[in-house]
Parts: C-alpha cells; sequence; structure tokens
C-alpha cells in the first residue's frame, strides 16, 4: 500500500539525524557497519522507540530502515534519541530519509496488488514504481488521491482490500527489512 505520510517519516528521520551522517561511514567494512547499524539501532530503542528494528545492509552498501518507528515517535523522543544516540547514527552512516529506491522484489508485489484493487473498485490506484515512496515493513501507502471517498473505512475500499488481501500480504511481506535486505 503507498502511504501518504511517507514524507512525514522523512521529516521525522531528518529531524532525528539532520547533520549527523559522517563521510566515514563509507570508510567502514560491511562487518563493521553492520555492527555499527546495531549499535545505532540499540540506542535507538533504548532511548524511546522500543520497536525500532536493526537497519538492513544490503549489497553495495546500501541500508534499509524502520522509518515508521521513526515516524510515529513523538517529538520529545525524537529530541532525546538525537542527542543520545547522534554519535552512533553518525558513525553507522544511518540516514533513513536517503532510504533506497522500491527493490524490484517490492515493485512486482505492488503492482500485483495495485491492479487487484482496481479491478475491485479503486480504478486511482497506480502501479508502483522505484520512485514511489513505501515504508519498510508495510509496503507502499495510499496517495490521498488514491484513497476513495470516505476513506479505508468506505465500503468500496472494504471491499477490495478483502478481495485482495492475499496480494496486499504478499507486498507487506515484500517490504520487511528482511526481505528488503536479500532483494537490494
Amino acid at each position: 500500500m503507498r502511504n501518504a505520510t511517507y514524507t512525514a517519516a522523512a521529516l521525522a528521520g531528518a529531524l532525528l539525524l539532520a547533520g549527523c551522517v559522517s563521510s566515514q561511514a563509507g570508510q567502514a567494512t560491511a562487518s563493521g557497519r553492520a555492527a555499527a547499524l546495531h549499535a545505532a539501532a540499540q540506542c535507538i530503542r533504548q532511548h524511546g522507540i522500543p520497536s525500532y528494528q536493526d537497519p538492513v545492509l544490503a549489497s553495495g552498501g546500501r541500508v534499509f530502515s524502520d522509518l515508521r518507528s521513526i515516524q510515529d515517535a513523538p517529538d520529545a523522543t525524537i529530541s532525546a534519541i538525537q542527542q543520545a544516540c547522534g554519535t552512533l547514527v553518525a558513525r553507522a552512516g544511518l540516514s533513513p530519509q536517503d532510504e533506497p529506491p522500491a527493490p524490484p522484489q517490492l515493485i512486482q508485489a505492488g503492482v500485483r496488488a495495485a491492479r487487484c484493487m482496481r479491478a475491485h473498485g479503486l480504478p486511482d490506484d497506480r502501479d508502483p514504481t522505484a520512485q514511489t515512496p513505501y515504508t519498510p515493513g508495510h509496503g507502499f501507502g495510499l496517495t490521498a488521491d488514491e484513497v476513495p471517498s470516505g476513506g479505508k473505512a468506505s465500503p468500496v475500499y472494504q471491499t477490495a482490500a478483502h478481495a485482495c488481501r492475499s496480494l496486499l500480504d504478499d507486498e507487506i511481506r515484500a517490504s520487511t527489512l528482511a526481505s528488503l535486505g536479500r532483494d537490494g
């Protein structure tokens, strides 16, 4: 599902990490970077977001992270994390606002789900592309112009979501951090 609040997640990530990313991150070995990402995630969990998942370091040094947890955190928590974890985040080169483009496996699952949703009453549900914002573990969201009148509680949306449940679940599974790490 495409997520209209992705921008908010990116902004929350930017608040958390503004000015914290170091050029030294690229010089770290893969195992050293993975350890640094784990340490940063552990700090984030300890300082207010206990559900924050470890980022996944994929091929080419790309990092997939748990944006939703950052997005959902209150401003006070983000400030506390920035203060307590800023050095670890910088050392790890963790930058959620620079999430890699959606990988092919996720795009394919999203296209199948969008086609199903269109076939079941949501004609404005567009096929995702590599540039379509997504949230790891949640897939693509719907933009405001894709949601039917009445929102997600509307009978039209509920009927389409029920008919397409297995494809929507496939999209969500394709967007998990573990899956992104394999596909990236």
